[in-house]
């Protein structure tokens, strides 16, 4: 090897570094992290690292009563996850109000082949759970709305009694997924505000 063939590998390696430390720096200003996040470790549970502002905004959020029992299951989970286990606010700063609906879809219909008179019935089933709502101030006066929609499937077996089941526990996921659908769009609008 002659002198210039050290000479351009050496200017080679240079580049090379020079670059790497270059996109290094570069990335090391790209980070991802939620909106309501403090940047400390991500915690166990949803909304688990978050700044005691947020928390505070968070926990200062009361939900319209229920009517029936699937409202109840989503309005439960978002106490839970707006106050972090504590329960509803003594003096709330917003009210939500929601708009909770939920149906079953008859998703897939198939001939199982056995002698039982299962012809053209249901074998798997949507639970289709929508929620609209509006977080307003003190006053009453709306600072944010939303829409979500998640669906939960299951399988219907045989037993009327697995197949009602069924049904009730997707409906139950269906709530519980909504409600945290809900809380992280709330947690977006409130870091807004």
């Amino acid at each position: 090897m002659s002198l210039p063939d050290r000479f351009f590998s050496a200017i080679k390696a240079f580049r090379v570094a020079f670059f790497a430390l270059g996109a290094a720096v570069l990335m090391a200003g790209c980070t991802v992290q939620p909106l309501y996040s403090s940047g400390a470790g991500a915690g166990g549970t949803i909304g688990g690292s978050v700044t005691p502002d947020m928390r505070t905004k968070l926990a200062s959020v009361a939900i319209d009563p229920a009517g029936d029992v699937f409202q109840q299951q989503v309005r439960n989970r978002l106490i839970f996850l707006l106050g972090g286990g504590a329960g509803e606010p003594a003096n709330p700063t917003y009210r939500l109000g929601l708009g909770l609906s939920s149906n079953t879809i008859s998703a897939v219909s198939v001939d199982i082949g056995d002698q039982t008179d299962r012809t053209g019935r249901p074998s798997a089933g949507i639970v289709k759970a929508t929620s609209n709502f509006v977080l307003r101030d003190k006053d009453g006066k709306p600072l944010a709305a939303g829409t979500r929609t998640v669906g939960a499937s299951f399988d219907r077996p045989r037993q009327e009694f697995a197949n009602l089941r069924a049904e009730r526990d997707a409906r139950k996921r269906a709530a519980e997924e909504l409600a945290e659908q809900v809380f992280l769009a709330l947690a977006q609008k409130l870091s807004k505000l």
